[in-house]
């Protein structure tokens, strides 16, 4: 780097620091700290603890109503899961009622014929059984919708919370205009 200037000259050899940022060494002056007395404490309490206390019910408000929010969404996916084992439920009902109605009909009908030959049998079992497997079937596509239906609300609210925690992120002082930016940092709240 140059030798410094004539009007860093006169600033003796210790004011100068060596920075490495990402292996570009370079020599800067020392920043001098300045030291600031605290700022002068406002002239009414009274108008500074009602500022304090806006401050904070804005702000407990504002996390009100994030908490709210999350609330219903749990209380939504709550809802629907109850409703899908409601429909399992149902659907197990339903098998165990066709599988009595089935055992009940196969002894009516083994006890009426008895002479009827064993393949006759064996096409009923078969039958009954595939009715079964159709029916379970039928169960599991309805349970996986909705299993798949739940993991798309589940995915909407992270979306959703994943855009909050940007959005925080975009509303932060540091984007606006830098008196802005000046402002909030010597903000003492």
């Amino acid at each position: 780097m140059d030798p410094p200037s004539s009007s860093q000259t006169s600033t003796p050899a210790d004011a100068w620091e060596l920075c490495n940022d990402d292996g570009f060494i370079y020599k800067r002056e020392k920043r001098r700290r300045v030291l600031t007395e605290p700022a002068p404490s406002p002239g009414d309490p009274e108008e500074e603890e009602k500022r304090r206390r806006e401050w904070k019910r804005k702000n407990l408000l504002r996390v009100k109503e994030r908490y709210k929010k999350e609330i219903e969404e749990w209380e939504i996916l709550s809802k629907t899961l109850k409703a899908m084992q409601e429909k399992a439920l149902g659907f197990q009902a339903q098998q165990q009622e066709r599988i009595k109605l089935r055992e009940t009909e196969e002894k009516q009908r083994t006890a009426s014929s008895w002479e009827k030959k064993d393949n006759d049998k064996k096409d009923k079992s078969l039958g009954s059984s595939l009715d079964e497997l159709l029916s379970q079937a039928e169960a599991q596509e309805t349970i996986i919708l909705d299993v798949s239906n739940l993991c798309d609300i589940a995915e909407a609210m992270c979306n959703a919370q994943e855009e909050r925690l940007k959005q925080t992120y975009f509303d932060l002082p540091i984007w606006a205009s830098p008196r802005d930016l000046m402002a909030s940092l010597c903000d003492d709240e």
